[in-house]
């Protein structure tokens, strides 16, 4: 079949559905200043589906220093890609301050987390190595195994029994290969809200000599002490080969960064695609987020009252009956029984009638008869917040337990 015709005809997993719930469902569109409030659809609501976790995306000590370094650099300056003409000291100095944050010696900025993580695992794989990685990371991670030309291994989430039968499996053919190991693992899985095993898969290094790369976009700024990420609340973080995290998680910004020994992070400045072949991270954007990452390091109380109000709303969930998993971060999932015509009658009731917006995931990324609605606590979400979040939980629970979703069509757009 002729490739627009296929693709006209499928239109993709999601795309598909486009007819019904753009607008909606996908590409919503929320207004209003940042924050725990905001206007959809006409209406306030509690919003529980913004990467804010420290609440900075409108702090006025943020707002302050991108709107002076936007008028002072502009969006071009630098121009041209850090390795031929976009380097600047203030990109040295944000790197230089991440790595003595996370405890490694040197760091390099990315302008985006996905392509970061893509091009780093690219960049540091040849076709003698195997890479082992968990079945359910993230995206970035999967695309950047996909781009490996050598032999790649996933193990069952988290399942450590499993982690080493695949490094069995990695070790013979880096063996006959003459090649070596990645792991490749997450600090913090953004759906299920668990933590990786790092611990564990770090105790196993000696015994077979692999070396181990961390995405720890929601662990960053959540976990450890001073917002260290996961591999400090571990207690793993020496072990820690390459560590990653994003800016669009805890700082709310754009770009990302790898930590580890300055002779690798220098190996891969010169050696990821997605950096030498792109443009340098604009000056506003590298000038916002040392003001994040000094924020993160002087106010400990946003970590803090972020976890207070997690630990508030998970409690409260629990003390409801809920299901919200293993989580045992501030990453919030629920899960409820149901089909994908219910998830989506029950989410467009949560926001129109109790004025609580959050999430929906369903079936392929969670299994058939499955309802996921995944929060995302932040800082800047009050007690009230929660409060009228676990009354709506509670409402559209009993409403589904009685059918009230089955065919009563909530949503027009859905008619």
């Amino acid at each position: 079949m002729e490739i627009f015709e296929r693709i006209r005809h499928q239109r993709g997993p999601l795309g598909q559905y486009a007819h019904l719930g753009e607008g909606y469902y996908m590409f919503p569109e929320l207004k209003g200043e940042i924050g725990s409030r905001m206007m959809f659809n006409g209406k306030e609501v509690v919003v529980w589906s913004i990467n804010n976790y420290l609440g900075l995306a409108n702090h006025p000590e943020v707002r302050k220093t991108d709107a002076e370094a936007a008028a002072r650099w502009g969006l071009a300056y630098p121009m041209g890609a850090r390795l031929m003409t976009g380097e600047t000291s203030l990109h040295k100095e944000l790197e230089r301050k991440l790595a003595a944050h996370v405890y490694k010696q040197a760091a390099a900025v990315v302008n985006y987390g996905y392509p970061g993580v893509v091009s780093a695992i690219d960049a540091l794989l040849t076709r003698r190595d195997a890479v082992v990685y968990d079945a359910e990371s993230h995206g970035c991670i999967i695309d950047g195994t996909r781009l490996h030309i050598g032999e790649r291994f996933s193990y069952k989430h988290n399942d450590i029994d499993s982690v080493e039968q695949n490094l069995e499996r990695a070790k013979k053919y880096a063996d006959e290969k003459g090649g070596g190991i990645l792991v490749v693992t997450e600090g913090v899985f953004g759906m299920r809200g668990d933590q990786g095993i790092l611990k564990e898969i770090a105790a196993l290094k000696k015994k077979y000599n692999f070396r181990f790369f961390v995405d720890d976009a929601h662990g960053f700024g959540t976990l450890g002490e001073g917002g260290r990420g996961a591999g400090v609340e571990q207690g793993c973080q020496d072990d820690i080969d390459i560590y990653f995290s994003t800016f669009a998680k805890s700082f709310a910004c754009t770009g990302g960064f790898l930590a580890g020994d300055a002779d690798i992070i220098q190996y891969l400045q010169y050696a990821m695609r997605s950096q030498i072949h792109a443009k340098s991270l604009p000056m506003p954007i590298v000038e916002g987020n040392l003001k994040r990452l000094e924020l993160m390091i002087n106010h400990p109380e946003y970590k803090e009252h972020l976890w207070h109000i997690a630990t508030s709303m998970q409690k409260g969930l629990k003390e409801r009956g809920f299901n919200i998993g293993d989580t045992n971060t501030v990453v919030t999932p629920v899960y409820l029984n149901g089909t994908p015509f219910e998830a989506t009658q029950l989410v467009h009731d949560m926001r129109e009638s109790y004025g609580v917006f959050t999430s929906m995931i369903i079936y392929p990324v969670i299994p058939k008869g499955m309802i996921l609605l995944r929060m995302i606590p932040t800082a800047v979400h009050t007690d009230a917040d929660v409060k009228q979040t676990l009354e709506a939980f509670t409402a559209v629970q009993d409403k589904l337990k009685a059918g009230a979703y089955q065919d009563k069509v909530l949503n027009p757009v859905l008619q």
